[in-house]
């Protein structure tokens, strides 16, 4: 199981499910969310998005220490905000960062989620929230891949992969596979 719905709480907002997904490597919020919920500003971000429908987009910016109820715990987390139509039944996309800052534990042959805090835990099954979710498509959850251009551009100078995409050859320019 790589994906659970987990209810979350705002203030001035009724209960809504966030899609806990460990091929998210970041956490979603959609603009209008962002809005309605009336969150500090925005932090600027040159990160570029590739959404589940092959489309490249830009985020409106990152939320900062957004705190999201699960249960009865408080959780911070930074959300990047993205212009797009949500699904208003699971707006948000809860990705690897939050899961690893809540220590989340999953069980795979139970098919449950436990997030916890000090000595305390909360468990979700997946058999529970799958119900909730057997109406919704991959698409639906608009999940993304993260594609910051300026690391992009900074790992493969450094590594030495100048114009992979244009050559189509991994290997750097001056490491020829076969020597002569």
């Amino acid at each position: 199981p790589g994906k659970f719905l987990i209810p979350c709480d705002f203030p001035g907002m009724a209960e809504c499910l966030a899609l806990a997904d460990l091929n998210a490597s970041i956490n979603l919020m959609p603009y209008s969310m962002w809005k309605r919920l009336s969150l500090f500003d925005l932090t600027p971000t040159c990160m570029t998005l590739k959404l589940a429908d092959r489309s490249i987009t830009s985020p409106v910016g990152i939320a900062k220490d957004v705190y999201v109820k699960v249960g009865s715990f408080h959780f911070s987390a930074d959300f990047v905000v993205v212009d797009f139509d949500a699904d208003p039944r699971v707006p948000l996309v809860l990705g690897r960062s939050f899961l690893k800052t809540e220590k989340a534990l999953i069980d795979v042959f139970e098919g449950e989620l436990t997030l916890r805090v000090v000595k305390e835990a909360i468990t979700f099954n997946l058999d529970q929230t799958s119900r909730c979710s057997t109406n919704y498509n991959d698409m639906t959850a608009k999940r993304i891949d993260v594609i910051d251009m300026a690391c992009e551009e900074y790992s493969q100078e450094v590594l030495g992969f100048f114009d992979t995409i244009s050559s189509r050859n991994p290997t750097p320019f001056y490491d020829p596979i076969v020597s002569t």
